[in-house]
């Protein structure tokens, strides 16, 4: 397994949490939440200028499987962005499912007592730090073949 710098993502409907990795590839952090400001062109720019500001080398996108595993019509929604981020990119672009980081990221930041207003502003970060860090733990899978959208890299 190659060590890489990756940025993953925690795409929402009105926030996208962005977390990387340290640079020996072992360790998730949380970074940033991006607002979604209705225009994806330009979404899709701040993410690329984060990409080049922490040196990437993968974006990994969480997708929301359903809990039998199947892909409901959000994972499929997530997954065309993801296809599409991957256009723009200079760098692969991988689906990972994130199914219950929010829950552990939530459950996390309560037994740390951060109270919810505050949670509200992080939550998305911190999930995508949770997503990013299982995927390092998992050995930095390349591709989910049981992707909605086969082939994203």
């Amino acid at each position: 397994m190659t060590t890489v710098r990756a940025l993953g993502l925690d795409l929402g409907q009105k926030r996208v949490g962005v977390a990387v990795s340290d640079s020996a590839g072992a360790l998730a952090m949380p970074i940033e939440v991006l607002d979604r400001l209705g225009d994806r062109t330009r979404e899709h720019r701040a993410i690329a200028e984060l990409v080049e500001e922490w040196d990437v080398e993968i974006v990994v996108v969480g997708l929301p499987y359903n809990m039998d595993g199947t892909a409901g019509s959000q994972a499929r929604r997530y997954a065309a962005e993801a296809k599409a981020l991957g256009d723009t990119l200079d760098v692969p672009v991988v689906l990972y499912d994130e199914r219950l980081t929010t829950v552990t990221a939530e459950r996390s930041l309560m037994e740390q007592n951060v109270n919810a207003q505050h949670r509200r502003h992080i939550i998305d970060k911190v999930a995508a730090s949770v997503m990013l860090q299982s995927w390092l733990d998992a050995g930095q899978p390349l591709g989910d073949e049981t992707s909605p959208e086969p082939g994203i890299r």
